[in-house]
């Protein structure tokens, strides 16, 4: 026996209250990333970042996030520091209790806080976006690209990473001309060199300065060099990057203690071509999006204005 018009009627009806009330069903998203694959049940609201490169990233792209870690922040990123976004532990010590009632829905690690990322995947959607120090630009950009297309900002990022490698591409071509490089950090009165693979080995692989030195490790933290050691690599453009100014401690400033009669006699401090970089980009949120143009435009300014 059919059903009566009466009948059909409210089974539209119910069918029509159903999903009003539930709305479609969302689609999962998974997520790629360094340790694996995260899968989303939609696209999160409240994001809790442990990573200073991605919150530069998504500071970018406009997307909001609702806790941060405390802290030293580049002067980009500084408005975070104020009371309105949720302070949730440090990068390498989350606050669980904190994050566990922010119930967010997804929370980024990486670098710094990367080891945290059992911890903290036990109690929300997690993804960790680590660099691969063997391959930074390329990881950086895969982050960057990871990101945009989970808030679907795809075409905005696309745009910016094109820039980006545009920029590199014209480095790059100057470079290979530009005779060999050292890069330095200074802290506390003392200097770490840093090679190929390294941490910054940007500058010799996607930017293609020619090492001054080949016996340098690829070591987190460098390897601790003299002013000696400066003097005899002798290099044409030394990069220096002051992490006591990036992480606000009081110290000798590094133009103060690099100036001095070895480090004078160089090639690269003859021709000014000491290159002080911009710490916040380089050392905090090295790898975002803004950081990583910051980077690209400081380095091309230093080459179109050497002697």
């Amino acid at each position: 026996m059919l059903p009566s018009l009466k009948t059909i009627r409210c089974r539209i009806a119910a069918l029509l209250l159903t999903l009003l009330c539930t709305g479609p069903a969302a689609a999962e998203i998974p997520v790629q990333h360094t340790r694996g694959q995260t899968i989303l049940p939609a696209t999160p609201k409240k994001v809790v970042v442990f990573d200073l490169a991605a919150l530069d990233t998504l500071d970018a792209l406009g997307i909001p996030v609702f806790g941060v870690p405390a802290g030293a922040k580049p002067q980009s990123l500084v408005q975070y520091n104020e009371p309105r976004f949720r302070r949730m532990g440090t990068l390498w010590e989350p606050d669980y209790e904190a994050i566990d009632a922010a119930e967010p829905d997804l929370i980024v690690v990486g670098g710094r806080s990367g080891p945290r990322y059992e911890a903290l995947a036990k109690m929300a959607p997690t993804i960790d976006l680590s660099g691969d120090d063997a391959d930074p630009l390329g990881s950086e950009l895969r982050n960057i690209r990871t990101l945009a297309r989970l808030f679907g900002k795809e075409a905005e990022a696309e745009a910016r990473i094109a820039r980006i490698q545009a920029g590199i591409a014209s480095i790059h071509e100057k470079a290979g001309q530009a005779g060999t490089a050292l890069f330095v950090l200074s802290t506390g009165g003392r200097l770490s060199a840093f090679g190929p693979g390294s941490r910054f080995g940007l500058v010799h692989g996607a930017l293609g300065f020619r090492p001054a030195s080949t016996d340098l490790g690829a070591g987190i933290h460098g390897q601790p060099i003299s002013f000696e050691f400066i003097a005899k690599t002798d290099p044409d453009w030394l990069f220096v990057l002051d992490r006591d100014a990036a992480i606000g401690v009081r110290g000798q400033p590094a133009r103060q203690l690099l100036d001095n009669e070895l480090v004078r006699q160089t090639k690269a401090w003859r021709k000014g071509q000491v290159v002080y970089v911009e710490a916040g980009s380089w050392y905090l949120a090295a790898g975002g999006l803004r950081a990583l143009q910051a980077t690209v435009d400081q380095i091309a300014a230093a080459l179109g204005g050497r002697r």
